[in-house]
Order: structure tokens, then sequence, then C-alpha cells
């Protein structure tokens, strides 16, 4: 799971070699520790994600739950305030808008897409 939040990107995996806990995984130093201030982060160096943690799923799934319940924005990238986690963000909902069959603010579906009606 990619969590993208106003402040931290994380990735949320289960890790299997410990069960009832998840490996939550980060690019930048301090985005696990601004959600899970507890956690006990380490490098990997050589991995694809540089910083990892293991969490509690009791504990990762509160959190999540706790981000729901505080979220107070009407637009999410308006939201960071980082300029280069926004810029990451930016060019993600980009690349995300390509699976819509309509393009954001356009009214003709894509070439190549077969307009789908509301069930």
């Amino acid at each position: 799971m990619w969590l993208c939040l106003s402040d931290s990107f994380l990735s949320i995996v289960d890790a299997s070699n410990e069960p009832g806990t998840l490996l939550v995984r980060a690019r930048r130093a301090g985005d696990i520790e601004a959600v899970f201030p507890n956690a006990k982060v380490t490098q990997s160096i050589g991995r694809d994600y540089l910083y990892r943690a293991q969490i509690k799923r009791e504990e990762v799934s509160a959190v999540l739950a706790e981000q729901v319940m505080k979220l107070a924005y009407p637009n999410f990238k308006s939201s960071v305030a980082d300029p280069r986690l926004h810029a990451a963000y930016s060019s993600t909902w980009s690349i995300m808008s390509q699976l819509q069959e309509y393009a954001p603010y356009h009214a003709m579906p894509r070439q190549g897409f077969r307009a789908h009606p509301l069930r």
C-alpha cells in the first residue's frame, strides 16, 4: 500500500517474517517518524526503500484511521508544503490520470478508450 500524506510518503507491506507486523518503508528520512513517532527505523542501503520499520498491524490500522479522521483539506496536493514532495505527488497524479478514460477536465474519452457509462 502506498500512503501519500501531506508530510510523508510511505509504503506499507506485510512483514511475513514477523506475524502481526507490517513493514513500513519510506524513501525520505523522517517520514516514518512523522506518522509513527515511536517506530524503530533502520536504514537499508541497497534496497528499494532506504528507511524501514516493523510496526504492529493494529498500530498501523489505528494510525491510518486517525489520519482519515483528521483529514481537513479540500485538495490534497495543495496541502503538501514540501516542494520536492509536492512535485513527486504532482508527477504521480499526472501519471495515474492516464488510467482514466477521460483526461482530467476533458469531456471526450481518450483515444483508445471506450467510454463506460456509470452502472
